[in-house]
């Protein structure tokens, strides 16, 4: 059986999902299996992923298509599947291992038998550190994003969900940790199953690790396991919301079924209620001129109808 075995999944970034297996494939050992899931890119993807693993002298490197692009969960289950090991890496296209992170993140796994997943330090291509360890999700959180408002923040700290990307240490017990590089445990999988495939794309990582904290797993985070992470290279959803653009239908699907998930049937309608009540603050001061708007193009809809 392999020790671990890396899934990066492709889609139309062919060229970030190559320099991602390099930072992997220089610090891997004989006992890791490398997998690279091409969801249905296009742009002659597939080929420019086997071509680029030739070119580079990469041994070893399983490219898996997807026959369609089911989404992040499926793509990643299709990785999972495709090798045996002992723990997966998943590892976004927009992100590269720094250094000898793969070694400190399987030692953080195997040092506490009741660790099933843990979470490397994130950082900006500048080495800025972003956030990769959370609390989950709630309708109070929901009217601290929206509200976006100084006194609000401070009242409501405790449901922040970021938690500050400098303030982890090892040893850390988050609710939930990014997806954008995780490494988890192949018994978390065997008792609580893969990734639920009906997220399309966001809300699948949050929605895993509270699956797995209530099988009595635990998240760790190991900061001296570094990978630099583009941030979106990958999707375009911080670049649409920065924009005020309206983000993709795909995102408030995600949500509503991530609060139906964990809430029960009115979890989404709890949810959609305080942000309407936190987006009515941050219009309060909109419309007196103390505050530039934030809202995203038909936000208010789209939370609505999800």
């Amino acid at each position: 059986m392999n020790r671990v075995a890396v899934v990066i999944l492709n889609y139309r970034t062919p060229d970030l999902a190559l320099a991602a297996l390099e930072s992997v494939a220089a610090q891997a050992s004989p006992e890791d299996a490398l997998i690279v899931v091409d969801n249905q890119g296009g742009d002659d993807a597939l080929e420019r992923l086997r071509a680029g693993v030739a070119a580079r002298g990469l041994r070893d490197v399983g490219i898996v298509p997807s026959p369609v692009n089911g989404g992040f969960s499926a793509g990643n289950n299709l990785g999972i599947r495709a090798v045996t090991a002992r723990a997966y890496l998943l590892l976004n296209s927009d992100a590269t291992l720094r250094p000898g992170a793969l070694d400190r993140l399987w030692e953080a796994l195997e040092a506490d038998p009741g660790v099933g997943l843990v979470s490397p330090r994130l950082l900006a291509p500048d080495g800025t550190p972003q956030s990769n360890c959370f609390r989950r999700h709630t309708p109070v959180s929901e009217l601290l994003a929206a509200s976006k408002t100084g006194p609000v923040e401070r009242l409501l700290a405790r449901w922040r969900v970021a938690l500050p990307p400098d303030d982890p240490v090892a040893g850390v017990d988050p609710e939930w940790t990014s997806f954008a590089a995780v490494l988890i445990r192949r018994e978390v999988i065997e008792q609580v199953g893969l990734l639920d495939e009906g997220f399309f794309m966001y809300f699948e990582d949050v929605d895993y690790c509270l699956r797995a904290r209530a099988a009595g797993w635990r998240i760790a985070h190991e900061p001296r396991a570094e990978v630099v992470h583009l941030h979106a290279a990958s999707s375009q959803l911080e670049a649409l919301s920065a924009a005020r653009r309206r983000r993709p239908a795909y995102f408030y699907a995600a949500r509503r079924r991530y609060y139906g998930k964990t809430l029960g049937h009115l979890g989404p309608l709890a949810a959609n209620a305080l942000w309407t009540v936190g987006r009515g603050i941050a219009w309060t001061r909109e419309a007196l001129g103390n505050k530039a708007p934030h809202a995203v193009e038909r936000e208010l809809r789209d939370v609505w109808l999800g």
